[in-house]
């Protein structure tokens, strides 16, 4: 048995996430099907990240084993043939036994864009449309609030039962030319379900109200209270960029 990592880009629009789901199609259950109708073998593929419905990817990555001998690059072709063209396998590379996806992550990078005009049909679906006027040094400055380590119990599912503690390496607010939108990228090792979305719905919703401030968000993570009233963005707006690995 050989193990294999794999970087995959999807468009999550019509993938109920990432994770195998019992009633609806996932990305991973999507690859993993495509790879038993391709090479006649059964497979589970472990993720690093468990996207939700809606969102996106250009660097998942994924491992799982197989008996199959092949040279890598040609399962590629041959897996990539088969999926449908909102799913690719940009990389596959043999791996150590007791490589671990979630072992060793030193940052996470996801992309957030969002419009402040009506964008064009083909980009669309890669981004939220805000409407009132957005005060963008406002915006900076509410997204630098989350910087550091804080409990984020008030800006995740409100479900979880884990530590809720989480340290985010820096947000950057930049204009991606490609999309002709808004980009905000937050860099971290680990974050909560939701926790993404609901810093930058929140963000978002006090940088278009003239009459609201930051400190509303420092009272709410001070809160610990999944019970805000604030927006959560949209999962169409958000990537999954990279994952960066302390060995690579």
């Amino acid at each position: 048995m050989q193990n294999y990592k794999i970087i995959v880009a999807y468009d999550g629009t019509d993938y109920a996430g990432w994770q195998v789901q019992p009633t609806r199609l996932s990305v991973a259950q999507q690859l993993q099907n495509t790879f038993s109708e391709v090479f006649h073998r059964p497979l589970i593929l472990y993720g690093v990240s468990r996207t939700d419905a809606g969102v996106h990817a250009l660097g998942q990555v994924a491992v799982f084993r197989t008996d199959l001998k092949i040279d890598p690059q040609i399962m590629l072709q041959a897996w990539n043939a088969r999926l449908p063209l909102a799913i690719t396998i940009r990389s596959i590379d043999a791996v150590a036994p007791d490589f671990n996806p979630h072992a060793h992550v030193m940052e996470k990078i996801y992309h957030y864009h969002f419009f402040t005009t009506r964008p064009l049909p083909f980009v669309q679906r890669y981004g939220w449309h805000i409407h009132p006027p957005v005060n963008l040094e406002l915006l900076h400055d509410c997204l630098q609030i989350f910087v550091g380590t804080h409990d984020f119990r008030s800006f995740c599912t409100g479900n979880e039962h884990e530590n809720t503690i989480r340290t985010i390496h820096r947000i950057d607010l930049s204009w991606a030319s490609d999309y002709q939108a808004y980009r905000i990228s937050v860099h971290g090792p680990k974050f909560l379900r939701y926790m993404i979305r609901r810093i930058v719905g929140a963000s978002l919703h006090v940088a278009c109200k003239s009459h609201l401030s930051p400190s509303i968000l420092l009272k709410a993570l001070d809160e610990k209270n999944p019970e805000q009233l604030f927006p959560t963005a949209p999962a169409k707006g958000l990537i999954l960029y990279q994952v960066i690995y302390h060995k690579e």
